[in-house]
Protein backbone atom coordinates (compact mmCIF):
# COMPACT_ATOMS: atom_id res chain seq x y z
CA UNK A 1 0.00 0.00 0.00
CA UNK A 2 1.14 3.98 -1.19
CA UNK A 3 2.40 6.01 1.89
CA UNK A 4 -0.32 8.48 0.62
CA UNK A 5 -3.50 8.30 -1.93
CA UNK A 6 -4.70 10.85 -3.97
CA UNK A 7 -7.57 11.38 -6.53
CA UNK A 8 -5.67 12.63 -9.42
CA UNK A 9 -6.74 15.83 -11.71
CA UNK A 10 -4.24 16.07 -14.32
CA UNK A 11 -6.24 18.39 -16.12
CA UNK A 12 -6.05 19.35 -20.07
CA UNK A 13 -2.55 20.43 -20.20
CA UNK A 14 -0.75 18.29 -18.23
CA UNK A 15 -2.54 14.75 -19.79
CA UNK A 16 -0.13 12.22 -21.98
CA UNK A 17 0.79 14.02 -25.19
CA UNK A 18 -1.12 17.96 -24.03
CA UNK A 19 1.43 21.11 -23.66
CA UNK A 20 2.59 20.31 -19.96
CA UNK A 21 2.81 16.42 -20.88
CA UNK A 22 6.70 16.81 -19.10
CA UNK A 23 4.97 18.25 -16.30
CA UNK A 24 3.02 14.99 -15.92
CA UNK A 25 5.88 12.73 -16.61
CA UNK A 26 8.23 14.14 -13.77
CA UNK A 27 5.05 14.16 -11.31
CA UNK A 28 4.63 10.68 -11.44
CA UNK A 29 8.31 10.19 -11.63
CA UNK A 30 8.96 11.86 -8.31
CA UNK A 31 5.67 10.37 -6.93
CA UNK A 32 7.41 6.87 -7.55
CA UNK A 33 10.15 7.81 -5.34
CA UNK A 34 8.23 9.38 -2.31
CA UNK A 35 5.29 6.29 -2.63
CA UNK A 36 2.60 8.70 -3.77
CA UNK A 37 -0.11 7.15 -5.15
CA UNK A 38 -2.25 9.03 -7.78
CA UNK A 39 -5.04 7.87 -9.64
CA UNK A 40 -6.94 9.80 -12.14
CA UNK A 41 -10.58 10.40 -11.80
CA UNK A 42 -12.78 8.53 -14.16
CA UNK A 43 -14.35 10.25 -16.73
CA UNK A 44 -12.74 13.56 -15.48
CA UNK A 45 -13.55 16.71 -17.34
CA UNK A 46 -12.14 20.13 -18.47
CA UNK A 47 -12.27 22.73 -15.15
CA UNK A 48 -13.57 25.37 -17.32
CA UNK A 49 -10.36 27.48 -16.49
CA UNK A 50 -10.42 28.58 -19.85
CA UNK A 51 -13.56 29.34 -21.13
CA UNK A 52 -15.52 29.24 -17.98
CA UNK A 53 -15.72 32.96 -17.75
CA UNK A 54 -15.91 33.96 -21.47
CA UNK A 55 -19.86 34.32 -20.83
CA UNK A 56 -21.02 30.90 -20.77
CA UNK A 57 -22.87 31.73 -16.72
CA UNK A 58 -21.65 30.76 -13.47
CA UNK A 59 -23.98 27.82 -13.04
CA UNK A 60 -22.23 26.03 -16.20
CA UNK A 61 -18.33 26.52 -14.51
CA UNK A 62 -19.54 25.67 -11.20
CA UNK A 63 -21.26 22.25 -12.76
CA UNK A 64 -18.27 21.28 -14.60
CA UNK A 65 -15.65 21.13 -11.47
CA UNK A 66 -18.93 19.68 -9.09
CA UNK A 67 -19.41 16.74 -11.58
CA UNK A 68 -15.24 16.22 -10.87
CA UNK A 69 -15.83 16.41 -7.63
CA UNK A 70 -18.76 13.52 -7.65
CA UNK A 71 -16.80 11.21 -9.79
CA UNK A 72 -14.03 11.59 -7.17
CA UNK A 73 -16.04 11.10 -4.20
CA UNK A 74 -17.65 7.65 -6.07
CA UNK A 75 -14.85 6.31 -7.13
CA UNK A 76 -11.98 7.54 -5.07
CA UNK A 77 -13.90 8.44 -1.65
CA UNK A 78 -11.69 9.72 0.73
CA UNK A 79 -8.96 10.76 -1.10
CA UNK A 80 -8.01 14.92 -2.24
CA UNK A 81 -8.53 15.93 -4.89
CA UNK A 82 -4.93 16.88 -6.31
CA UNK A 83 -4.22 19.15 -9.05
CA UNK A 84 -0.84 19.52 -10.90
CA UNK A 85 -2.10 22.68 -12.65
CA UNK A 86 -2.75 25.81 -11.27
CA UNK A 87 -5.33 27.02 -13.63
CA UNK A 88 -7.24 23.69 -13.00
CA UNK A 89 -6.44 24.22 -9.15
CA UNK A 90 -7.41 27.59 -8.96
CA UNK A 91 -10.85 26.87 -10.61
CA UNK A 92 -11.78 23.89 -8.72
CA UNK A 93 -10.62 25.64 -5.71
CA UNK A 94 -13.13 28.20 -6.43
CA UNK A 95 -15.74 26.33 -6.84
CA UNK A 96 -15.69 24.02 -3.60
CA UNK A 97 -15.51 27.65 -1.64
CA UNK A 98 -18.49 28.92 -3.48
CA UNK A 99 -20.56 25.83 -3.32
CA UNK A 100 -19.30 25.17 0.53
CA UNK A 101 -20.70 28.78 0.98
CA UNK A 102 -24.13 28.43 -0.67
CA UNK A 103 -26.79 26.30 -0.17
CA UNK A 104 -28.71 27.39 -3.44
CA UNK A 105 -25.57 27.17 -5.61
CA UNK A 106 -25.05 23.00 -3.85
CA UNK A 107 -28.87 22.85 -5.25
CA UNK A 108 -28.52 24.27 -8.20
CA UNK A 109 -25.29 22.31 -8.62
CA UNK A 110 -26.93 18.70 -8.17
CA UNK A 111 -29.80 19.60 -10.01
CA UNK A 112 -27.85 19.45 -12.94
CA UNK A 113 -25.38 16.61 -12.04
CA UNK A 114 -28.20 14.79 -11.71
CA UNK A 115 -29.16 14.96 -15.18
CA UNK A 116 -26.03 12.75 -15.30
CA UNK A 117 -26.63 10.12 -12.41
CA UNK A 118 -24.13 12.38 -9.76
CA UNK A 119 -24.20 14.37 -6.60
CA UNK A 120 -21.77 16.33 -5.47
CA UNK A 121 -21.87 15.61 -1.21
CA UNK A 122 -19.32 18.86 -0.20
CA UNK A 123 -16.84 16.22 1.58
CA UNK A 124 -13.58 16.31 -1.11
CA UNK A 125 -10.84 18.41 -0.40
CA UNK A 126 -8.89 20.16 -3.86
CA UNK A 127 -5.62 20.58 -3.55
CA UNK A 128 -2.41 21.88 -5.52
CA UNK A 129 0.53 19.02 -5.85
CA UNK A 130 3.04 21.63 -3.97
CA UNK A 131 0.54 21.70 -0.93
CA UNK A 132 0.47 17.84 -0.16
CA UNK A 133 4.53 18.01 -1.03
CA UNK A 134 4.76 20.89 1.64
CA UNK A 135 1.64 19.71 4.10
CA UNK A 136 1.63 16.07 3.68
CA UNK A 137 5.98 15.22 3.43
CA UNK A 138 7.65 18.29 4.58
CA UNK A 139 10.68 19.83 3.32
CA UNK A 140 13.26 17.80 5.28
CA UNK A 141 11.50 14.42 4.08
CA UNK A 142 11.39 15.83 0.61
CA UNK A 143 14.99 16.29 1.24
CA UNK A 144 15.84 12.45 2.18
CA UNK A 145 15.76 11.10 -1.13
CA UNK A 146 18.12 13.09 -3.07
CA UNK A 147 20.72 11.38 -4.32
CA UNK A 148 21.84 14.22 -7.40
CA UNK A 149 21.70 17.50 -5.43
CA UNK A 150 21.71 20.24 -7.94
CA UNK A 151 24.74 22.27 -6.60
CA UNK A 152 26.09 25.02 -8.57
CA UNK A 153 22.63 26.05 -10.21
CA UNK A 154 21.03 29.38 -9.15
CA UNK A 155 17.27 29.14 -9.76
CA UNK A 156 14.77 31.80 -10.11
CA UNK A 157 11.23 30.44 -8.34
CA UNK A 158 8.51 32.42 -9.98
CA UNK A 159 5.22 31.49 -8.31
CA UNK A 160 3.07 33.43 -10.77
CA UNK A 161 -0.59 34.63 -9.78
CA UNK A 162 -2.42 31.66 -9.96
CA UNK A 163 -0.95 29.39 -7.09
CA UNK A 164 -0.44 32.48 -4.66
CA UNK A 165 -3.70 34.62 -4.73
CA UNK A 166 -6.90 34.35 -3.40
CA UNK A 167 -5.93 30.93 -1.70
CA UNK A 168 -1.93 30.26 -1.65
CA UNK A 169 0.14 28.02 0.48
CA UNK A 170 -0.48 27.49 3.61
CA UNK A 171 1.31 30.13 5.98
CA UNK A 172 2.82 31.49 3.41
CA UNK A 173 3.41 35.91 2.27
CA UNK A 174 1.03 36.48 -0.77
CA UNK A 175 3.86 39.22 -1.39
CA UNK A 176 6.82 37.05 -1.08
CA UNK A 177 6.22 33.20 -0.85
CA UNK A 178 9.14 31.16 -0.24
CA UNK A 179 7.97 27.95 -0.87
CA UNK A 180 9.75 27.76 -4.28
CA UNK A 181 13.02 29.19 -2.96
CA UNK A 182 12.71 26.57 -0.52
CA UNK A 183 12.15 23.41 -2.68
CA UNK A 184 15.23 24.30 -4.62
CA UNK A 185 17.72 24.54 -1.58
CA UNK A 186 15.87 21.27 -0.27
CA UNK A 187 17.14 19.44 -3.65
CA UNK A 188 20.85 21.12 -3.14
CA UNK A 189 20.16 24.12 -5.44
CA UNK A 190 20.54 28.00 -4.82
CA UNK A 191 17.62 30.03 -5.03
CA UNK A 192 18.27 33.63 -6.27
CA UNK A 193 17.37 36.45 -3.32
CA UNK A 194 15.88 39.53 -4.53
CA UNK A 195 13.90 37.78 -7.70
CA UNK A 196 11.11 40.75 -7.93
CA UNK A 197 9.22 39.22 -10.34
CA UNK A 198 7.94 36.42 -8.08
CA UNK A 199 4.54 36.84 -7.86
CA UNK A 200 3.84 38.94 -11.72
CA UNK A 201 1.62 37.60 -13.75
CA UNK A 202 2.67 35.80 -17.23
CA UNK A 203 0.15 37.98 -19.16
CA UNK A 204 -0.96 34.43 -20.27
CA UNK A 205 -4.67 35.68 -20.83
CA UNK A 206 -3.35 38.27 -22.95
CA UNK A 207 -0.98 36.32 -24.88
CA UNK A 208 -3.24 36.35 -28.48
CA UNK A 209 -5.66 39.49 -27.60
CA UNK A 210 -2.42 42.25 -26.60
CA UNK A 211 0.42 40.28 -27.21
CA UNK A 212 2.87 43.30 -26.66
CA UNK A 213 1.49 43.50 -22.86
CA UNK A 214 2.01 40.02 -22.50
CA UNK A 215 5.23 39.95 -23.63
CA UNK A 216 6.16 43.06 -21.89
CA UNK A 217 5.49 40.77 -18.62
CA UNK A 218 7.39 38.25 -19.96
CA UNK A 219 10.10 40.43 -20.53
CA UNK A 220 10.23 41.58 -17.03
CA UNK A 221 10.23 38.30 -15.34
CA UNK A 222 12.98 36.45 -17.79
CA UNK A 223 15.10 39.99 -17.35
CA UNK A 224 14.90 39.81 -13.71
CA UNK A 225 16.05 36.19 -13.83
CA UNK A 226 18.79 37.27 -15.47
CA UNK A 227 19.78 40.14 -13.42
CA UNK A 228 19.71 38.19 -10.55
CA UNK A 229 22.24 35.64 -11.59
CA UNK A 230 19.76 32.93 -12.64
CA UNK A 231 20.49 29.89 -14.70
CA UNK A 232 16.95 28.78 -14.98
CA UNK A 233 13.56 29.62 -13.77
CA UNK A 234 11.39 27.26 -11.50
CA UNK A 235 7.28 27.58 -11.19
CA UNK A 236 4.57 25.28 -10.51
CA UNK A 237 2.25 26.32 -13.66
CA UNK A 238 1.77 25.18 -16.63
CA UNK A 239 0.74 28.40 -18.08
CA UNK A 240 3.61 30.32 -16.99
CA UNK A 241 6.18 27.30 -17.49
CA UNK A 242 4.85 27.90 -21.61
CA UNK A 243 4.11 31.45 -21.50
CA UNK A 244 7.73 32.84 -20.32
CA UNK A 245 9.80 29.76 -22.42
CA UNK A 246 7.82 29.83 -25.43
CA UNK A 247 7.80 33.53 -26.58
CA UNK A 248 11.07 34.00 -25.22
CA UNK A 249 12.13 33.94 -29.43
CA UNK A 250 9.57 36.09 -30.06
CA UNK A 251 11.00 38.35 -27.98
CA UNK A 252 14.40 38.22 -29.12
CA UNK A 253 13.30 38.97 -32.92
CA UNK A 254 10.69 41.85 -31.94
CA UNK A 255 13.23 43.58 -29.42
CA UNK A 256 16.74 42.67 -30.41
CA UNK A 257 17.18 40.63 -26.99
CA UNK A 258 19.21 37.16 -26.60
CA UNK A 259 17.00 35.28 -23.59
CA UNK A 260 17.53 31.62 -23.58
CA UNK A 261 16.40 31.36 -20.22
CA UNK A 262 15.38 27.59 -19.43
CA UNK A 263 11.78 27.32 -17.58
CA UNK A 264 11.23 24.23 -15.51
CA UNK A 265 8.66 22.90 -13.22
CA UNK A 266 9.69 22.09 -9.65
CA UNK A 267 8.82 18.09 -10.23
CA UNK A 268 11.61 18.50 -12.80
CA UNK A 269 13.69 19.51 -10.28
CA UNK A 270 13.11 16.65 -7.67
CA UNK A 271 12.95 13.84 -10.34
CA UNK A 272 16.69 14.78 -11.45
CA UNK A 273 17.82 15.21 -8.21
CA UNK A 274 16.13 11.85 -6.95
CA UNK A 275 18.38 10.57 -9.54
CA UNK A 276 15.61 10.27 -12.31
CA UNK A 277 17.14 10.63 -16.11
CA UNK A 278 16.23 13.55 -18.24
CA UNK A 279 13.48 11.49 -19.79
CA UNK A 280 11.71 10.45 -16.57
CA UNK A 281 11.94 14.13 -15.78
CA UNK A 282 10.38 15.01 -19.32
CA UNK A 283 13.49 17.30 -20.14
CA UNK A 284 12.79 16.08 -23.74
CA UNK A 285 9.79 18.69 -23.66
CA UNK A 286 11.97 21.46 -23.31
CA UNK A 287 11.83 23.95 -26.33
CA UNK A 288 14.69 25.63 -24.64
CA UNK A 289 17.09 23.01 -23.01
CA UNK A 290 18.19 22.90 -19.52
CA UNK A 291 21.89 21.78 -19.94
CA UNK A 292 22.75 22.10 -16.28
CA UNK A 293 20.15 20.15 -15.36
CA UNK A 294 20.58 17.04 -17.77
CA UNK A 295 24.34 16.88 -17.24
CA UNK A 296 23.44 16.30 -13.57
CA UNK A 297 20.75 13.42 -15.18
CA UNK A 298 23.37 12.03 -16.55
CA UNK A 299 26.04 11.48 -13.59
CA UNK A 300 26.46 7.68 -12.80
Amino acid sequence: MAKKEYAFYPGCSSQLKASAANYLTSTRSLCRVLDIKLTEIPDWNCCGASIGYAEGGELPRLALNARNFALAESHLPGQDIVATCAACWLSARETKERLDASAELMRETNEALAAAGLHYKGEVAVRHMVEVLIEDFGYEALAQPVVKPLAGIKFAGYVGCQTNRPFGIAGESFENPMYLDKMVETVGGEAVTGYDQKVTCCGGALAFSEAEKSQKQIRDIVESAYDHGADMIVTPCPLCQANVEIYQSEINKKQGTKFHMPVLYYSQLMTVAYGGSAREAGLDGQLIRAEKLEEIAAKG
